[in-house]
């Protein structure tokens, strides 16, 4: 390929084109409005285990990594449902499912919680992909049923120990967080490919993000849910937390992690935490991967594939 030549075929440019005008279509039906906001902001987020691009100007901002914030702030003026097809960037995240630049679904539905809103997310993968059917499983039932231990009580030494007993060179000082992920991204998602369209729900409380929490048995569980088709990572959505100290508290907690691990904080969006104070809706929301769902729409087997011009050719 000379250097001036895209990597999207016309094919794969009219299949995504078509995939777009799907996409609006079904929400125009459902009466959910379409939205823009700015990819540029005066703020970004606390999360740890994202990298973000910064913007120097007269006043310094931050490309978006996704819509969420603003989105809620309309939530919280009284939008109604709404949906937004935007660009959304993270730093070093480059590889056979990622780009740094790429195209995502987000959308909000008030008065869904996050099992209704699941139902409608599969609504769209069957009207996009042509699925007829799906499975929901719980994050505790997965690590039970394949890895044999409970996820919410398990001890840190132990979820250590299942850890290296299937993976490799696994560090001894890794957070509890951060074995989950290691088990659930390199030992069980895997294992889903063979499961096509998966949600899996309830995750543990480390792992909330924005999502509300609900004590459950004495275990206190996360209402967020993540979307896994074929393997592959699509969604990831919940029944969005809208207790402004609650969620204050959460990134301050993120701030700490990131001091812990060598990283700056990040200021808080005031913006965001003054909509929540002035009340978000009992509402859900999910964002869902648009390269990666044109990449199980047409069969391509690299992100890059699905962009007109990947981020190593633009």
């Amino acid at each position: 390929m000379s250097s001036w030549e895209p990597n999207a075929s016309r094919k794969l440019l009219e299949s995504r084109a078509a995939l777009l005008n799907t996409v609006r279509i079904f929400f125009s039906e459902q009466g959910v409005l379409e939205v823009e906001t700015p990819l540029l902001a005066s703020s970004s987020i606390t999360d740890p285990n994202i990298e973000i691009f910064e913007i120097e100007s007269e006043q310094k901002k931050y490309l978006q990594t996704s819509p969420e914030y603003a989105m809620k702030r309309l939530l919280c003026a009284d939008s109604g449902p709404i949906f937004q097809i935007a660009k959304a960037f993270r730093d070093q995240e480059i590889g056979r499912y990622h780009n740094p630049e790429f195209s995502i679904l987000e959308w909000y539905r008030p008065d869904y919680d996050y099992h209704k809103l699941m139902s409608e997310v599969f609504e769209l993968i069957k009207v996009c992909l042509g699925r007829s059917k799906y499975k929901k499983i719980s994050y505790r039932d997965i690590f039970c049923d394949l890895l044999e231990i409970d996820p919410f009580i398990a001890t840190q030494d132990e979820l250590l120990a299942v850890a290296r007993r299937c993976l490799d060179d696994i560090k001894l000082d890794l957070k509890r967080s951060e074995i989950l992920d290691l088990l659930m991204g390199n030992v069980l998602q895997p294992k889903l490919s063979s499961e096509g369209v998966c949600f899996i729900f309830d995750y543990p409380e480390d792992q909330a993000a924005l999502a509300r929490l609900r004590n459950e048995n004495g275990i206190v569980v996360a209402e967020r849910f993540e979307l896994f088709i074929d393997g592959v990572e699509l969604a990831n959505g919940y029944t969005e937390l809208a207790n402004e100290s609650q969620q204050r508290m959460r990134f301050i907690s993120e701030n700490k992690l990131r001091i812990e691990i060598g990283k700056e904080p990040r200021a808080i969006d005031e913006k965001f935490m003054s909509a929540l104070k002035s009340g978000l809706p009992f509402c859900s929301g999910v964002a869902v991967g648009l390269d990666r769902l044109l990449m199980l729409q047409v069969g391509c087997s690299s992100i890059a594939e699905t962009l007109a011009f990947s981020w190593d050719n633009c």
